[in-house]
């Protein structure tokens, strides 16, 4: 067989796609053709085009951050500051902060602005060794800007070696304009901006946040019917303030994934466990807004649910842009472990955005590979503020 690139003398972190665990390979191989892995596993014999020796470093699929609100203008620093001096996010949000104040600066903002900026944070995550990133609209709220965000992200995509996942999160924050109407968004979101977005392309699933202050279940419903009729999928924040069930109304909807869920019951984590629904982890809002509440883990643990981990960029609630700091959030704070960490940034975020083409060293997948330089993956996890890539390899394939 002959290939047109082989990495030799690498460990490989393969995060095999029938196990639990990472499947460390030592002295092993990875193989290409045309940007798809043709083999990976211990060293054989393979001619190839051009040959990369990895010097015995570890190798792990390329990072996966599969939760992010990355494309907005402004930011909330002085909202930081107020919940520093005792105000909750809640109490924010209601006076007219939070989403609303970053939909405020983000209609604002001209296409240009918002894609220097939101490029700027997409670096961040490419310099540690990030290859897949899904980024969600919902800082625009009506048709024009809604439009102009997913054009934006598009764009990322388009001048940036990553893979880009668009959501779109229309139901996000109900905007001031329908504040005296909520039905009227809803219509909006169902008979207009899904059916446009489906047709044009723009996004690859839609999100909601269910919760008291943003939408009910019934509401979100209601969204989740439209897209499944415009042949998209769905995903959602689900009981991050509050239990509404709405891990238990994602896995209804057979959706990709129910995230946050720190108020989530055992009821919720069975139903996602039948649907095959992923639990996205966001530790940075967690520390962020300084809950107490922790995600049911054991539970997701006893009922087989896959847990991903994702960094939740946002400017309010989790202004971070470290997949690796969101990964020893996730050790250090739901203790997860590094196992767990590793494969929720690889194979179950992977799954968590539908992908069945990364997330794993195994042939027919992309070739997002990871370098770094670490003695053991549990460097990864354990090291704050440092990112030891070596190298990052990505393929458009």
């Amino acid at each position: 067989m002959h290939a047109d690139r082989i990495f030799t003398n690498a460990r490989l972190a393969t995060m095999g796609p029938c196990t639990g665990s990472i499947d460390i390979v030592n002295n092993g191989m990875v193989a290409t053709k045309a940007g798809r892995i043709i083999y990976a596993g211990p060293a054989r014999v393979m001619t190839a085009d051009e040959i990369t020796d990895c010097g015995g470093r570890l190798v792990t699929p390329g990072l996966i951050d599969c939760h992010t609100h990355l494309a907005y203008a402004g930011h909330r620093a002085a909202e930081f500051e107020a919940r520093l001096n005792g105000a909750t996010y809640e109490e924010i949000s209601r006076a007219g902060g939070g989403i609303a104040a970053t939909v405020s600066a983000t209609r604002a903002a001209s296409p240009t602005a918002l894609l220097v900026a939101s490029k700027q944070r997409l670096q961040a995550l490419i310099n540690e060794g990030v290859t897949t990133v899904e980024i969600k609209s919902g800082y625009g709220l009506d048709e024009a800007n809604e439009i102009k965000l997913l054009n934006v992200i598009r764009q990322l995509g388009a001048i940036s070696k990553v893979d880009i996942a668009p959501t779109f999160l229309g139901a996000h924050s109900l905007p001031p304009e329908f504040k005296h109407d909520r039905q009227a968004f809803i219509h909006l979101l169902t008979e207009t901006l899904i059916p446009k977005i489906a047709s044009l392309k723009l996004a690859d699933a839609v999100d909601g946040f269910c919760e008291a202050i943003a939408f009910t279940p019934d509401e979100i419903a209601e969204v989740f019917i439209a897209a499944r009729a415009h042949g998209l999928l769905v995903k959602l924040h689900a009981d991050q303030l509050s239990n509404l069930h709405g891990a238990a109304l994602a896995a209804r909807f057979n959706a990709l994934s129910a995230d946050h869920l720190e108020y989530t019951d055992t009821n919720g984590v069975a139903a996602m466990a039948h649907s095959g629904t992923v639990a996205v982890l966001l530790p940075g809002a967690f520390y962020t807004l300084r809950e107490t509440q922790l995600p049911p883990i054991a539970a997701l643990r006893a009922h087989g649910v896959r847990m991903a981990v994702a960094t939740d960029l946002n400017p309010g609630t989790s202004p971070l842009t470290s997949l690796l700091m969101a990964m020893n959030m996730a050790a250090t704070q739901f203790r997860l472990t590094v196992d767990e960490c590793l494969l929720g940034v690889t194979r179950h975020a992977a799954a968590a955005l539908g992908r069945q083409d990364v997330g794993v060293l195994a042939p027919g997948h992309k070739c997002h590979l990871a370098i770094w330089n670490v003695e053991t993956p549990a460097e990864l996890v354990y090291q704050i503020g440092f990112s030891p890539l070596h190298k990052r390899i990505w393929s458009a394939a």
